[in-house]
């Protein structure tokens, strides 16, 4: 059976996924067979795995770190926020339903066999689990009934290590203060701190350091450096939506939604570079960028709605009559259609007009989409000819069924995981659109895209094509190497050895 240990934060975004994705990466290279596992995670950003099953980014990116393939086993429950006050609820990789936070909270205990069941399957497979938490285990309000902190630890026997952020401020107070929260049996569960995302000399915190060890009685595992990494974001507390991507010549806007999902499609894209990327969330910060993107939603008619009130439709409209690129992907591909219709109240409900910049209706059913496609971009013209034929693969996740109308052109050809293969998505002169989550991975068409624009702007020609898996190793062992220089691996080894009674 697999030994455990435990990634907990003092609060939300100490950066636990990350360093949990660390430990899978060094573990993995001292040869232990590794897993990550969360029980609940909550975001939006989400992926499709090989058997059509839907689970949390931040355990995919987990798995790559540890070089396994990433399994619903990894993340039971899953929340995707579609409102403030509520979520769809997805059980095993299935959607369950559309649930308010206060009937989640009242039924969450319902859910703890499902994940006993698929903790105990990993324990099974593997050396090592490494688990994740969320928020803080100190949260008091919602402490009762928990399944994915101190709950969590306890059905798996797993010694936590406590994470609090220095760059926020408040990091002894937050580690103090979490540890006084906690009940005894959990605080005998905490067996070390870290100190995460650190700027400075590491010699003025070491008062500090041994006045912690002082009040709460455990040692600090280490001080880890604010590192710039290239990793995929766990959810919509990303930071990226307030920073630029590199200072490259090709400007590309990406329109923030308010339910923005699966960004984690433009972070190619983010860092070429070529490409200087910004997130826009108003009329002011559109101005005149070389390609203007529309990302998914989990709320396709409600943020269509928003952008029109904003007064950011207009602007968008202005631009793509004035000739300006426009790509939707999902969501902000159903957006650009002339109607979306909810008979099923799905969504949001009734029918909505579209922004018109793509000849098809949406229409939107109880069935999601749920799948991995792979295929080829058809052979296009204008702006977009340079795609022609480039091999795309990723997956598709939406509740729609989006239907072309009179003569629109699909943007590509699918095939997905039961063969079959399928026309995708629409391109219409300078706009077009696509389901396919991933389209940027694909080094060819990313590369021929920047390509076009360079070309639009009389520049040379010189992006070339991203072996994306060689990238993202390399990221996940300088994040490694990173750990094993300023944690006491030893320690965090041997409280992996010595686990929990």
């Amino acid at each position: 059976m697999a030994k455990a240990i435990m990634v907990q934060g003092t609060m939300s975004n100490a950066g636990k996924s990350l360093l949990a994705a660390g430990l899978c990466r060094i573990f993995r290279q001292d040869g232990l067979r590794t897993a990550p596992f969360k029980s609940q995670n909550m975001a939006l950003n989400s992926f499709i795995t090989r058997d059509g099953l839907e689970m949390g980014r931040a355990q995919v990116m987990q798995a790559e770190a540890a070089g396994i393939e990433p399994s619903v086993l990894m993340n039971p429950i899953l929340l995707k926020p579609t409102s403030d006050v509520g979520s769809q609820v997805i059980v095993s990789g299935e959607v369950l339903g559309n649930m308010r936070a206060s009937e989640y909270f009242r039924r969450k205990r319902e859910f703890i066999p499902v994940i006993e069941e698929a903790y105990h399957k990993l324990e099974s497979q593997f050396d090592v689990i490494v688990l994740e938490g969320a928020g803080s285990p100190a949260e008091i309000n919602l402490k009762q009934n928990d399944i994915v902190n101190m709950g969590m630890a306890k059905i798996a026997k797993a010694p936590v290590l406590l994470v609090g952020d220095i760059d926020r401020g408040g990091v002894f107070a937050s580690l103090v203060g979490t540890m006084i929260l906690l009940e005894p049996e959990e605080r005998a569960m905490v067996k070390a701190t870290i100190i995460n995302k650190f700027r400075g000399d590491k010699k003025l915190l070491e008062p500090g350091l041994q006045m912690l060890e002082d009040r709460i009685h455990i040692p600090t595992a280490g001080v880890v450096p604010y590192t710039k990494l290239d990793i995929d974001d766990e959810d919509s507390l990303s930071d990226r939506f307030e920073r630029r991507g590199a200072s490259g010549p090709v400007e590309i806007a990406v329109i923030r939604l308010p339910h923005i999902s699966n960004f984690t499609d433009f972070a190619v894209l983010e860092s070429n570079p070529l490409v200087s990327l910004r997130y826009v969330g108003t009329r002011a910060e559109l101005g005149s960028p070389d390609l203007l993107l529309l990302p998914g939603t989990k709320n396709t008619m409600g943020d269509l709605i928003w952008l029109r009130e904003s007064g950011l439709e207009a602007e968008i409209l202005k631009y793509a009559a004035a000739g300006g690129i426009v790509f939707g992907i999902c969501g902000g591909f159903q957006m650009m259609g002339r109607t979306l219709s909810d008979p099923l109240s799905v969504e949001h409900g009734g029918t909505v007009r579209g922004m018109g910049l793509l000849p098809a209706e949406t229409v939107f059913s109880a069935q999601k989409t749920r799948t991995q496609a792979e295929g080829s971009v058809a052979p296009l013209d204008g702006f977009f000819a340079p795609l022609s034929g480039k091999k795309v693969s990723g997956y598709e996740i939406h509740m729609g069924v989006t239907n072309p109308e009179g003569n629109a052109r699909p943007f590509c050809t699918l095939r997905t995981q039961d063969g079959a293969a399928h026309p995708d998505g629409i391109l219409c002169g300078n706009c077009g659109g696509t389901y396919l989550h991933g389209i940027f991975d694909t080094g060819e068409v990313t590369a021929a895209l920047i390509n076009a624009l360079l070309r639009r702007k009389g520049l040379p020609e010189t992006a070339r094509p991203l072996d994306l898996h060689t990238y993202k190793e390399q990221q996940y062992d300088l994040l490694a190497d990173t750990l094993r220089e300023n944690l006491d691996m030893k320690l965090i080894y041997r409280i992996l050895e010595e686990g929990i009674a």
